[in-house]
C-alpha cells in the first residue's frame, strides 16, 4: 500500500499491487487492473519510487533481509 494525494489535497492509500499503468496527461493518472483511474498530485517518478519502496519492504519481510 502506498500513500498518495488526490487533486483535492486528500491523502489516501492505494494498493500498489493493482497498478497497471501510470501516465502523465499532464496530471498523473494511475489506472488499476480493474480499469479504475486515480488522478494524483505526485509525479509519475514519485509514484514509481513509492511502489519500489513498498516492494522493497515486502521483499525484505519475506526474505528476512
Amino acid at each position: 500500500m502506498i500513500w498518495l494525494t488526490a487533486l483535492n489535497g486528500e491523502a489516501f492509500v492505494l494498493n500498489a499491487e493493482l497498478i497497471e499503468t501510470i501516465e502523465s496527461r499532464p496530471d498523473t493518472t494511475i489506472t488499476l487492473v480493474n480499469g479504475r483511474k486515480y488522478i494524483v498530485r505526485e509525479s509519475v517518478e514519485d509514484v514509481i519510487q513509492r511502489v519500489i519502496e513498498y516492494k522493497r519492504k515486502i521483499f525484505e519481510k519475506v526474505s528476512g533481509v
